[in-house]
Formats: C-alpha cells, sequence, structure tokens
C-alpha cells in the first residue's frame, strides 16, 4: 500500500522506511515534523494517484514535542475520509488513543513503538487499518479495562464478553479471538452477538456495529 511516514528520529525513521519497503509497500514521503506530514498528504492527495492508503504518525513531534503529531492525524482523518492512520507512542497515552478514536475508529491504529520490532505484527496491522478496522494496543486496553468506571455501560458484560471485546478493540478477527481464549468460532460469535444487544447497537452489516462497538469500549 501507499504510506506517509511522520517520525522525528532520523534513525527511527530510515529504520522504519527499509522495514516497510522490505514487506513491499511503497513509502511515498517521510518528513520529520507535524505541519511537514499534513502538507505532504495534501501534495499527495491533489495528484491522481498518489494519495496515500495510511499515515504513520509518532504522537510527539516538532514543533511542540506535545501532541502535534497526533492533531495533525486528527486533522488529516477530518480533511480526508477513508485515510487510514496509524499512530506510534512511546508510552501508554490513554487520552490521546481515546482522541484519536473519538470521531470513529474505522481505519484506526494506536500501537506502542515496542510494537514495531515485529514486521509480521506492523505488517498485519497496516492491512487491518487499511481494510477500515482498528488496531488497539493491548497494553492501551489493558489499562482502560482496569479503569472503567463502576456504572459504566460496559459492566452489562460478562468477563467472557469483555475478554472478546478488548481482542476486538485490538482488530482481532473472530477466528483470532477464538484461537486466543481456546474457544470456538461459533462460541466467539455468539459473544459478539450478546456484546452488541448489551450495548444496544441496532442491527447493522457486523463490521460496522464491531467498529462502534470499539467506540464504546474507549468512550466509556
Amino acid at each position: 500500500m501507499r504510506l506517509v511516514l511522520a517520525e522525528d528520529s532520523v534513525l527511527l525513521r530510515e529504520g522504519l522506511i527499509r522495514l516497510l519497503v522490505e514487506a513491499g509497500h511503497e513509502v511515498l514521503a517521510a518528513v520529520g515534523d507535524a505541519p511537514n506530514l499534513i502538507s505532504a498528504v495534501e501534495m499527495l492527495s491533489a495528484a491522481a494517484g498518489t494519495r496515500p492508503d495510511v499515515v504513520i504518525t509518532d504522537v510527539r513531534m516538532p514543533p511542540d514535542f506535545t501532541d502535534d503529531g497526533l492533531r495533525a492525524a486528527v486533522t488529516l482523518r477530518r480533511r480526508f475520509p477513508g485515510l487510514g492512520v496509524l499512530v506510534l507512542s512511546q508510552y501508554v497515552e490513554e487520552v490521546y488513543a481515546r482522541e484519536l478514536l473519538a470521531n470513529g475508529a474505522q481505519g484506526v491504529g494506536y500501537l506502542l513503538k515496542d510494537r514495531i520490532q515485529d514486521l509480521d505484527g506492523l505488517d498485519d496491522a497496516l492491512a487491518r487499518i487499511h481494510s477500515g478496522s482498528s488496531v488497539i494496543d493491548p497494553e492501551v486496553v489493558s489499562q482502560i479495562m482496569s479503569r472503567r468506571r463502576p456504572n459504566d455501560q460496559l459492566n452489562r458484560l460478562t468477563p467472557r464478553e469483555q475478554e472478546v471485546l478488548a481482542l476486538m478493540a485490538q482488530g482481532c478477527t473472530n477466528r483470532a479471538i477464538a484461537a486466543k481464549l481456546v474457544i470456538t468460532e461459533g462460541a466467539v460469535e455468539k459473544h459478539v452477538a450478546a456484546v452488541f444487544a448489551k450495548l444496544d447497537l441496532a442491527a447493522s452489516p457486523d463490521e460496522n456495529r464491531r467498529v462502534l462497538a470499539v467506540l464504546a469500549y474507549f468512550q466509556h
């Protein structure tokens, strides 16, 4: 797929470019700050056949080294609906994950930088994001689960249903969930249906309801 990369560390940026090219992707642009990220995507999107499929960006970048990369990602998502975004972070920053998902979870990923040492894992995350799924780091999911409010709607779910939803938030398919929990796909389908029902998600294509369930998970 066609990618744009934003990372202020030259060494990490060059390393990521090599990994991504090795995986068969095309890196259309690689920049070191948030304003240039926005400019690069705008220019590429204006030219025929060069609009990127996914943007990969760090959270903390120049010019302010706060949440500039995240802000740029949110801006680009608003300007270019359907653009996939993978945000990388050095630490678990739950607030940033929530903010990224505030306008929709389709085609969004939030991973810790440690995960990108695994090329297969990175490639899988990009494929899921490109297909419209959400991919959230397990550490972020774990922290959100541990901080859930006592009267939260998610408390309607059984412990097993909470496990299933947590894996859905990580971008797992029903087959992957079944393998991780050592249960049948049929059992997973029943748990997923129960999650939809208890979160009051009306009937619609399952993929859309999965996204809505993940949003409910992060916006409790």
